[in-house]
């Protein structure tokens, strides 16, 4: 028996700001059955209007990409950490209410007509969405989510459980392909099955990569790779435009519906990107008009200063109504290989190719620059590959480029990355010794910010389950502190 929904499929004729870009005027006493072909670009859309909106937003501040502008005070709470259980609520009612829910019935109905091209493509959206959930907040409902009024307070399944879950999910969909499987609608990869089984298994990477200090995925790691069997170019919803109401969701209400400018580059990525000579500053940020030159702002220090907006860099983002949502790029990919070759093969030469690959990527692919990425990693470049002479050396490097090549691409994979593989490092001077005298400062380090709502100069590590979830579900776990780790960050 089909389902008869109300859908989000405003976003197929227009798209508004992320704040309230997927709602739509239907009489609720009149609904409309949607088909899959409508269904499908909505769990698309609304995937990308979190993570390349409100979650980009959120996560850029946390990986010190960005910091609040001395003249603006929107995001104060973000760069100050003392954010309430209120952050995560909107993610977490998009995906639940809007995502999970059509995907669920995307899922139905392929089963019903045996579309299983449709039931898959719903399959990694929906593994895509839950793997940001548990990345953000660790634990989340799962194996009784989206069962409405039989189940109306879902249990919270572990954060590991859930990507036990989704990577069975996974399985389990592929295994249902055939040469008759189709996809019907898809404004990511144009319809291309392929391209989506590709996807996934660069989802498997990911998820398994990401889990790897947590569990032994070694085997699993070394059987994908040596597949190869995965996506080129980018991953990106790139439909947007110039227009009122179809902009970049970050855009829309960063600099189109608020009108302001609360963004300024952090003290640490600007520092590193200057050590490094990286000519993908000018992609990133502007130079300050005070100074005249590339300039970050230490974390948390807009109320210890009195200094003025022209004193730092602004983003470049501001300028970029039409900039594609990334969910995962060819950098990022390539990141991960380079890591996986030096754990798990102890392979130097593939480790290095891979990783001069993923700085070419982000250069050419992602960024549309020009410049010659030698100058980053070529004979005595800082970030040469021959400077690392150890193990750990090479990690670092790649967890330090890795961290380069997603600023402000996909910050909420940033985020998690930084805190999976401990690099940038936290510097072991305060903020205020750090602006007091910047030659104890190593560049790059992450900084405890100024002003800092968690004691003993603590960076944030999850966001609170939502008041949303609080409120409504008694199921809901007692808060963690800001500072516990997700279950995959050991």
């Amino acid at each position: 028996m089909k389902k008869i929904i109300v859908s989000t499929v405003a976003i197929i004729t227009g798209l508004v700001s992320c704040d309230s870009w997927l709602d739509v005027n239907e009489n609720p006493n009149r609904p409309q059955e949607v088909k899959n072909n409508l269904l499908i670009p909505s769990v698309e859309a609304t995937l990308a209007g979190m993570v390349g909106g409100h979650l980009f937003n959120t996560a850029g501040f946390f990986v010190q990409y960005t910091e609040q502008a001395p003249e603006a005070n929107q995001y104060n709470s973000l760069c100050e950490n003392s954010f309430d259980n209120d952050l995560f609520t909107l993610p977490y009612m998009r995906f639940y209410a809007l995502a999970l829910e059509d995907a669920k019935v995307i899922m139905e109905q392929a089963a019903e007509n045996e579309e299983w091209g449709d039931s898959f493509v719903a399959t990694v959206l929906r593994a895509y969405i839950f793997q940001v959930i548990v990345d953000f907040i660790d634990q989340a409902p799962y194996s009784e989510a989206l069962k409405g009024n039989e189940i109306p307070m879902p249990k919270w399944d572990s954060g590991e459980s859930i990507y036990a879950g989704i990577l069975n999910e996974l399985d389990e969909a592929e295994a249902r392909l055939n040469s008759a499987s189709r996809v019907s609608a898809d404004l990511i990869l144009n319809k291309d099955l392929a391209r989506w089984v590709q996807f996934a298994n660069a989802l498997r990477l990911r998820l398994y990569m990401r889990s790897s200090q947590a569990q032994d995925n070694s085997a699993k790691v070394r059987e994908l790779i040596q597949q190869d069997n995965f996506f080129s170019g980018d991953i990106k919803f790139d439909v947007f435009v110039n227009e009122s109401g179809r902009h970049n969701p970050w855009y829309s209400t960063n600099s189109f519906t608020l009108s302001a400018t609360n963004h300024v580059g952090s003290y640490p990525i600007v520092s590193y990107l200057k050590i490094t000579d990286d000519p993908r500053i000018a992609d990133i940020f502007k130079k300050a008009t005070g100074p005249s030159d590339y300039e970050g702002m230490i974390p948390g220090s807009k109320t210890m200063l009195s200094d003025k907006n022209d004193s730092y860099s602004f983003l470049t983002a501001y300028d970029r109504p039409t900039a594609p949502a990334y969910l995962y790029t060819q950098s990022e990919l390539q990141f991960f290989l380079a890591e996986a070759y030096v754990r798990f093969f102890n392979d130097d030469a593939k480790a290095r190719e891979a990783y001069e690959s993923a700085i070419r990527s982000n250069f050419a692919t992602t960024r549309g620059l020009a410049d010659d990425p030698a100058t980053i990693f070529g004979d005595n470049a800082p970030c040469a590959w021959s400077t690392a002479t150890t193990p750990e050396a090479r990690l670092k490097l790649i967890a330090m480029q890795k961290w380069v090549a997603l600023c402000m691409v996909n910050n909420a994979e940033a985020w998690a990355e930084a805190r999976r593989m401990n690099y940038p490092a936290l510097s072991p001077h305060p903020a205020n010794s750090i602006n007091a005298d910047a030659t104890i400062y190593t560049a790059g380090d992450f900084i405890a910010p100024w002003v800092n709502a968690e004691s003993g100069g603590k960076l944030v590590s999850r966001l609170y389950y939502p008041k949303t979830a609080v409120e409504l579900n008694n199921n809901t776990p007692a808060q963690a502190g800001r500072t516990v780790p997700v279950w995959w960050d050991k």
